[in-house]
């Protein structure tokens, strides 16, 4: 890893900034958007089950992973110092909410939701990944476990699409976008640092 310019520290001074800080928003961030998928799951299925009941075997799998990936990062939280995002209740009506729209769409607009979320989310990951391998190996481990479901909850996503028009370019954007503004405000601006962070280390 090549040697980064100091990066400007939030207290407005010159410096690296404090890398617990970051661990402790990266925590906080996956913690809250793990409930949010939970929450995105729980509308889908309740929709799903009175007018496609063929999908909720696979939404109840994936809201099942996402209800253990919550509980392994909230575990993670105390030896950290780190707390549950003060916006979970933000995350948990504007998960529901999408869930619900995106499952009243039909079929196709539950995956194309479960695409969107997810490659933002592997992206998000990998950002926390390069940020976290010398740093807290251990929780680099854990991170990259979860990684690999979510990238089979990504792929299943994909592979069950029956259609890929108008819907799907107009949605994907949208609710990648989302996503994003959703994971900067909770970690206050921080996801934008570490990105950048990481796009200096790579060169």
């Amino acid at each position: 890893m090549t040697t980064s310019p100091p990066a400007r520290s939030s207290t407005g001074s010159t410096g690296i900034r404090d890398p617990q800080l970051t661990i402790r928003r990266i925590l906080k961030v996956n913690h809250a958007g793990e409930f949010g998928a939970i929450r995105i799951y729980g509308a889908q299925i309740a929709v799903a089950r009175r007018l496609y009941p063929d999908i909720v075997p696979a939404l109840e799998e994936m809201r099942a992973d996402e209800i253990d990936h919550c509980r392994l990062f909230r575990e993670a939280m105390p030896a950290r110092g780190a707390r549950p995002c003060r916006i979970m209740s933000l995350w948990s009506l504007g998960g529901y909410v999408l869930g619900a729209l995106t499952a009243l769409g039909g079929r196709n607009t539950v995956w194309i939701c479960t695409e969107a979320v997810e490659s933002t989310v592997h992206r998000h990951l990998e950002d926390q990944l390069a940020f976290l391998a010398d740093r807290d190996p251990q929780l680099h481990a854990l991170i990259a476990s979860i990684q690999q479901e979510e990238l089979a909850h990504l792929r299943e996503a994909e592979n069950n699409q029956r259609a890929r028009g108008l819907a799907r370019a107009l949605l994907l954007p949208l609710v990648s976008g989302l996503t994003d503004l959703m994971i900067w405000l909770s970690t206050w601006g921080d996801s934008s640092w570490m990105r950048a962070e990481m796009a200096r280390a790579r060169n």
